[in-house]
């Protein structure tokens, strides 16, 4: 890649080029994906979506969003002080992800049930509380579906002491096809500029949201779908689609 693609132009045709590829390339792990969501919703399961750093972008996109699927939740680090108690002060270690045990406190801060799906979400695919939370998961009997960078995980080497990755652990991997470090554009000298993982990470997302649509619509179920509380009767609309889920997603949670 030449220097003069370090432009807005640039990233632009990168990027695009990249979306692109994947509405052909992901079809088939979309289509899975979508199976697992739509299985999920159908058994009147909660869509469990987590991931940490710049990853969490990816779970707003997912949970609880204006055209996105009412069963969701979105898991944190922060659930630790804001659900479980502790001290605000633990958030300020910059290590906190790569540490063991925590995992497991946010996956029973979530109180998920047998049919709950986990959408786990890291570019690495490596981190200590990503690995544990997939590895908690499975033991549990949840399905598990990763986004993550196939690249990436694939050319660094393993956090977690078992020595598995996201990747190793997941149902389904949608492969967000970010280079290794993320960034697109490469610099003269060294290093590159402008991250990947958010923009093709939110196409498939949507596109799993669609095809799980599509499903459900085809099973002749209407997906359970957030209406813009910015439009009139939104709001109120939405908050009786909540009640089915009552107590099991944050949201309606008292």
């Amino acid at each position: 890649m030449s220097v003069s693609s370090v432009s807005a132009e640039g990233f632009a045709r990168e990027g695009l080029a990249v979306l692109e590829d994947i509405t052909e390339s992901a079809r088939d792990a979309v289509a899975r994906a979508a199976g697992l969501i739509a299985d999920c919703v159908r058994a009147d399961g909660v869509i469990q979506a987590f991931g940490t750093g710049h990853s969490q972008a990816i779970v707003l996109e997912l949970a609880g969003r204006a055209g996105g699927l009412v069963p969701t939740n979105r898991l944190s680090i922060a659930d630790l002080v804001l659900y479980g108690g502790d001290d605000p002060s633990v958030l300020d270690d910059p290590l906190l992800e790569r540490k063991a045990g925590v995992a497991g406190r946010i996956y029973d801060l979530a109180e998920p049930r047998p049919q709950d799906l986990f959408v786990i979400i890291s570019n690495s695919g490596v981190n200590s509380v990503v690995v544990e939370t997939a590895l908690r998961a499975k033991e549990r009997g949840h399905r598990v579906l990763a986004i993550t960078s196939v690249a990436h995980t694939r050319a660094v080497p393993a956090g977690h002491e078992s020595g598995k990755k996201l990747a190793d652990l997941a149902d389904v991997v949608l492969d967000n096809r970010a280079p290794r470090g993320d960034a697109l554009l490469e610099l003269p000298g060294g290093g590159a500029v402008c991250a990947l993982s958010t923009l093709t990470g939110v196409m498939l997302v949507q596109m799993v949201v669609a095809e799980a649509s599509r499903l459900l619509l085809d099973a002749g179920e209407r997906p359970p779908v957030y209406v813009s509380a910015n439009v009139p009767g939104g709001f109120e609309g939405n908050l009786e689609l909540e009640k089915r889920y009552a107590g099991r997603i944050r949201r309606t949670a008292s």
